[in-house]
């Protein structure tokens, strides 16, 4: 076996067993009181809500990726009770191949699951990118969609907006199961953020 495929093999080994402990932490913090499970799924994630009373929700994520499972359960902190009593929370998804008027409507629906997931991201120590999901289409300049992105993160961390429940409860579990306690990288994380937005701020404002 060579070294890079040893490298490779470890890494796998290293995002499934997150995976599993993702999976674990939020199955203990949510399950008694949602019916909700983490699921390993194929090529595309969905949610799907139980079909009978008897039966537990899903967050289907893609593949086993680690960070899939984290944009997934993100959907789920923001959907509220009607949604998710609804096949991928009742929205319509607008596949890859956007153009760049239909990517712009779709990263308006997007800044706060992303958020969300940034905040989950970090708690964990991983590096967070933003997703505009759409390979093969005209994604178009993307930066203003990381700009708003990155406010709504620093907002949540700083406390200037109120940290939803689901969110803040499932943030608190990964911490300690991460052992990352908020306060060693809470105060770094908004510093990055504050950098970012305004390399961001004077990209999206300069003259043509």
């Amino acid at each position: 076996m060579s070294l890079e495929t040893a490298s490779a093999r470890d890494a796998e080994a290293a995002e499934q067993q997150a995976c599993r402990q993702l999976k674990s932490v939020f199955e203990a913090v949510f399950y008694p009181t949602y019916r909700t499970r983490l699921v390993r799924g194929g090529d595309e994630p969905l949610y799907l809500p139980a079909a009978s009373a008897d039966e537990d929700h899903q967050i289907i994520y893609a593949r086993g990726f680690l960070n899939s499972a984290l944009h997934e359960i993100a959907h789920w902190c923001v959907a509220g009770p009607e949604r998710r009593l609804l096949e991928d929370y009742g929205y319509w998804y607008c596949p890859d191949g956007r153009s760049s008027t239909q990517q712009r409507a779709f990263e308006q629906v997007e800044i706060r699951p992303q958020a969300f997931e940034q905040c989950l991201t970090l708690a964990l120590g991983r590096p967070f990118r933003i997703s505009a999901d759409n390979l093969s289409g005209d994604p178009g300049d993307t930066r203003a969609f990381e700009l708003a992105v990155h406010q709504q993160t620093r907002r949540l961390l700083e406390g200037q907006e109120p940290m939803p429940l689901r969110l803040g409860q499932l943030l608190e579990a990964l911490c300690v199961a991460w052992q990352r306690p908020l306060a060693l990288w809470r105060e770094a994380a908004i510093l990055r953020l504050t950098q970012r937005e305004q390399a961001l701020l004077a990209a999206v404002t300069e003259p043509v």
